[in-house]
């Protein structure tokens, strides 16, 4: 018997090949697909030899063993590819033939195809003698084969040389000992048994040395292990890190807090110019100027005294004549801009103010006494300007434009003056009454005062945070561990794989900025897009104060050299194996890491690559400082004059704690993140902004389903197209492929209410009436309450009842009785909800109770008052 072999070499085949007198078997083939149309398929071998097939063989000097479910495959004959068997067709004789090498290809014909195992062709000389032919090689005198190759299969056919190593067997070794002391009895009790011959226990022996030290690493790997199971788990995991991760499982994002942001107004002088770019802004601190310039002794006391700083977060060009504008009441006295104004005329030829620019009203002077000290405070409020108007329309095509004036002159002097219409978006209409020109009271001698309340221009937007440019990060070292090499093939060895080293650089100051950010739509091409913005210079002012802190990312940026920036990321589950892309991760101590990708989600940065970082210092709630706390400049620019926020900073946020976290992740994901039924779709329009309530109903409307959403916003106010814009993006993340999506108005019910009332005799029947007027009103009341019948106190299908009536009518002094003789809806005499004390509205309605005499339409209440002064 020849012993069989598993080798990854053929030399033994060279050597034959070379050797002039030895011969032996090179491959077998199996005639299948590309056999000639007489032959059967799989049943003829072409075996190829080193040298020319021997003259004298036959079907006896070949054997076929082998095979699962098909075996004693039988020989029909045999014979040189060049000299095919007689009785062959033609077209299959010159098949063979035109073979390359015919003389050394042997024909092997089988009475049957073979299954799919392995068969085994040896050639011998005989039935009975397994010795190999005369001059052929024992090693190359047989050939393992598979009758089925061509026949497609999911299996790998490759061979597979299979030398495994025995492991060694495993040490006698106590898995129990976990601590030092254990673990030093461990190690000596082996070292014992490795070295029969030591004696030496001595402290001061190399070898209790050695294993003392062993014993003292392997402590604290214990120590890893007890900590990596303890952070295994959200309950009991002790770092930032672990929390959230674990809470990021559930699709719930760990926020680190928020920096502060507020509006800045800077006064200048001399002419205009742009704001430097690295101009920054301190806090007040006592006794130091409104402008400091860098690296002097002014800056050293304000680091010092630890003031905070704050930096622009989009360019601006500084005007003087911008400092302040008056505005025009044309000529009238007494006069405010009612709440919810969005338009004004200002005093003065502006014509470099633009669209865009953003402009605070400030009451100055109180109205009472006119002292600047007198001024409220809370009157204060930024708007983005959508139109300007400085010039009057031409009065011929190619004319040159003419200053807008009023076209009536002035009564005491009869100048002209020239001024400027402005209009603001309708979310930054005024939240409150406006005072522009007053008459004080007799304490203070009854004058007419004038500009009670003004405008601020060169207002910019800053937020809490100072910039650190080149910070050095090191390299990114090479990989010094490797991945055994893999597979059971010991023929093809691979090559071990390089384990990427941890390359998780921290950086050296915190806590590190973290910004909020907005969602921002442009529309490009008919198609709309939308990215996350820190700044959106398009919307409206408030909206630059309002963001969600779990959207708030790190301001980190990473360089490199010759390499694009790699920017911070909430997460690497969005990112795609090229974004250059890494994750901010702070711990409880203030300390900040950097994790990067692993080539799959997010790219991994190539060794030898050298890092620096630019971030900012300065997060959470200290940046909430209050109005005209930011007091100083710090710049060598010397046309700044002052600087000031009129308004405070807000929207700092500390870092979400440990606690918090626990409780909040694993209820997070019970949030509805999608819409399907009609009260999906309401649920999701509610978390909108200004919107009260919602409601939602789903129509055919012949090609698709549409769903009808009804907004009722905060207020009162309307559903205006650009609103309705804004509910439609908002709900697009939302709904169902195939919904389409439309907002309409709410259906309003008007009311018609009349009421008798008597008045007591020691009050006037006027006060009384006033007194009605406004706790049955539908606006917010002097003490800040709102009116009975005030826009946000009914809703969608809310009923109206008589009770809250009564009640609201008999708080007012001097009401000694009242008695409602009309409730019903406007226009319809119905004397139904009057006898019930109810009036039910349906499920789209809302009750409706202006009493305005400019749209009375929108619902009467009417007030018979008897008796009384």
């Amino acid at each position: 018997m020849t012993a069989r072999y598993t080798c990854c070499e053929e030399n033994r085949r060279a050597a034959v090949d070379a050797d002039a007198t030895l011969n032996g078997i090179d491959w077998l083939e199996v005639l299948d697909l590309d056999a000639p149309p007489t032959a059967p398929r799989q049943q003829t071998l072409l075996v190829r030899l080193l040298k020319p097939v021997p003259g004298d063989i036959t079907d006896a000097n070949v054997a076929i063993t082998g095979g699962e479910r098909i075996r004693h495959i039988g020989i029909d004959w045999v014979a040189p590819a060049d000299a095919p068997p007689a009785p062959l067709p033609n077209a299959e004789r010159d098949f063979y033939t035109a073979l390359p090498d015919a003389a050394n290809v042997l024909l092997v014909r089988t009475d049957a195809t073979g299954d799919f195992s392995t068969y085994r062709l040896r050639l011998s000389r005989g039935p009975d003698n397994d010795a190999p032919l005369a001059d052929f090689d024992p090693r190359l005198s047989a050939v393992d084969f598979r009758f089925k190759v061509e026949c497609p299969s999911d299996f790998d056919c490759a061979p597979v040389h299979d030398c495994p190593t025995e492991p060694p067997p495993a040490p006698d070794l106590n898995y129990l000992a976990r601590d030092y002391a254990s673990l030093r009895r461990l190690i000596m009790d082996r070292l014992s048994q490795q070295m029969p011959g030591w004696r030496d226990r001595s402290p001061a022996d190399l070898a209790t040395t050695l294993g003392e030290l062993i014993a003292y690493v392997g402590d604290l790997k214990h120590y890893q292990l007890d900590a990596i199971t303890t952070e295994a788990y959200l309950h009991t995991a002790r770092k930032r890190t672990s929390l959230r991760r674990h809470a990021l499982l559930v699709d719930y994002r760990m926020h680190e807090g928020c920096n502060a942001r507020g509006w800045l107004h800077v006064d200048v002088s001399g002419p205009a110019f742009d704001l430097p770019a690295d101009i920054r802004f301190l806090t007040r601190v006592p006794t130091l100027p409104a402008v400091i310039t860098p690296a002097s002794a002014a800056e050293r006391a304000a680091r010092q005294a630890r003031a905070l700083v704050f930096e622009p977060m989009h360019g601006l060009t500084l005007r003087a004549e911008h400092n302040r504008f008056d505005v025009y009441t044309w000529g009238d006295n007494k006069c405010c801009l009612p709440r919810g104004a969005t338009a004004a005329t200002l005093r003065g030829h502006w014509p470099e103010l633009a669209i865009g620019d953003v402009l605070i009203f400030e009451e100055v002077l109180g109205p009472r006494t006119g002292e600047p000290g007198d001024a409220d405070p809370a009157h204060r409020h930024p708007v983005r300007l959508t139109g300007v108007r400085a010039f009057m329309p031409p009065e011929s095509e190619g004319a040159p434009p003419e200053p807008l004036v009023d076209p009536l002159p002035d009564p005491d002097d009869g100048t002209v003056h020239p001024i400027t219409e402005i209009a603001w978006h309708d979310d930054d209409a005024l939240p409150f009454p406006l005072c522009l020109s007053a008459e004080t009271d007799e304490a203070h001698g009854s004058l007419l005062i004038e500009n009670v309340s003004i405008a601020l221009g060169n207002n910019l937007l800053v937020d809490h945070g100072e910039t650190r440019v080149g910070e050095a990060l090191g390299e990114v070292p090479a990989a010094r561990l490797h991945y055994p090499a893999t597979g059971t093939d010991s023929c093809q060895r691979r090559a071990p794989e390089p384990l990427p080293p941890r390359f998780a650089p921290t950086l050296a100051e915190g806590p590190v900025t973290h910004q909020g950010t907005v969602l921002r739509h442009t529309v490009e091409d008919g198609v709309t897009r939308s990215e996350r913005v820190a700044f959106d210079a398009t919307a409206p002012a408030h909206a630059a104060l309002r963001w969600r802190t779990a959207d708030a990312v790190p301001v980190v940026t990473l360089n490199a050299a010759s390499e694009a920036p790699w920017t911070a990321a909430r997460d690497l589950l969005s990112s795609h194996a090229t974004d250059r892309h890494f994750v901010l991760e702070t711990e409880a101590d203030g300390t900040a890491a950097l994790r990067f990708g692993d080539d799959v989600l997010g790219q991994r940065p190539d060794a030898g690559t050298v890092f620096e970082a630019d971030y900012r210092v300065g997060n959470g709630p200290e940046g909430n400082v209050g109005a005209d706390s930011i007091a100083h400049a710090l710049t060598a620019l010397g046309q700044i004059d002052a600087v000031r926020n009129p308004l405070p900073a807000t929207g700092g946020t500390a870092p979400e704690t440990a606690a918090q976290v626990r409780r909040r992740a694993p209820h997070a994901f019970r949030v509805q993140e999608r819409a399907v039924t009609p009260a999906d779709y309401a649920a999701v329009t509610e978390r909108l902004d200004g919107v009260q309530r919602a409601a939602a109903r789903l129509r055919w409307t012949g090609s698709w389903h549409t769903v009808f959403t009804t907004v009722d916003r905060d207020g009162g106010a309307p559903v205006t197209p650009e609103f309705a814009d804004t509910v439609v993006t908002h709900l697009d993340r939302y709904r169902m492929a195939g919904h389409d999506l439309a907002v309409n108005d709410p259906q309003y019910v008007s009311l018609e209410i009349e009421l008798e009332v008597c008045v007591s005799p020691a009050y006037f029947r006027s006060d009384v009436r006033q007194g009605l007027l406004d706790v049955l009103g539908s606006r917010i009341r002097a003490d800040g309450t709102r009116g009975l019948f005030h826009a946000d106190n009914f809703s969608f299908g809310q009923t109206v009842f008589l009770s809250p009536l009564y009640a609201a009518a008999r708080t007012v002094a001097g009401v000694d009785s009242v008695q409602v003789t009309v409730f019903q809806r406007q226009g319809q005499d119905d004397p139904v909800p009057l006898a019930q004390g109810f009036l039910p509205l349906a499920r789209l309605e809302i009750a409706r109770l202006d009493n305005d005499p400019n749209f009375p339409e929108h619902g009467v209440l009417r007030l018979n008052l008897h008796g009384g002064k």
